[in-house]
């Protein structure tokens, strides 16, 4: 979700670790592709040319190459942090007979809690990949929060309450074992 050109280095939002972790969902999503798995991508636009990113038709709001949408793989188009919100996403979900959720993406502090907390309340089983999930530094009242404590603070809050929350290699290894 929102693995997209304007949160990379030379984009108009670039977060901290973005690359990372997009390699770690784009080896999810590979993995998924071989099981032949449904995969979803979601990109976000805003409404206006006056948004900080993701400009209507822009470049960086366009998916990054790096995990781009191959063959019939959907691309729901959201202007929300729910990505349930005003899409077909849900509609995606249900025709397909899916029950369980990975998610990977950005922002953690953003849309990858919005997306998570949703599934969840709509009852699917969800588990968020923390190290295939990036944000930014924050500030609030004066105290600078840095990414690595915005992340940590927001995958804490989805663990406790919404989903499990593991890293990539941790999920794979399951999935692996469990085939």
């Amino acid at each position: 979700m929102d693995i997209q050109n304007d949160y990379f280095p030379g984009g108009l939002w670039a977060l901290k670790h973005v690359e990372a972790a997009a390699k770690n969902a784009a080896q999810v999503i590979a993995f998924f592709r071989k099981r032949g798995d449904l995969v979803v991508h979601i990109r976000h636009e805003f409404t206006s040319n006056d948004a900080p990113f993701f400009r209507p038709g822009s470049e960086g709001a366009q998916l990054h190459p790096s995990v781009i949408n191959k063959g019939d793989e959907s691309v729901v188009l959201k202007h929300y942090i729910n990505s349930f919100r005003d899409t077909e996403l849900k509609t995606l979900l249900e025709q397909a007979g899916v029950e369980d959720i990975v998610v990977v993406g950005n922002m953690s502090h953003m849309c990858v809690d919005g997306i998570t907390r949703a599934a969840v309340d709509f009852g699917y089983s969800t588990t968020v990949l923390h190290d295939a999930c990036a944000t930014l530094d924050l500030e609030f009242n004066g105290v600078n929060v840095p990414a690595e404590h915005v992340h940590a603070a927001f995958m804490a809050a989805l663990r406790f309450g919404y989903a499990p929350v593991i890293s990539t290699s941790e999920y794979l290894n399951k999935v692996e074992g469990d085939l």
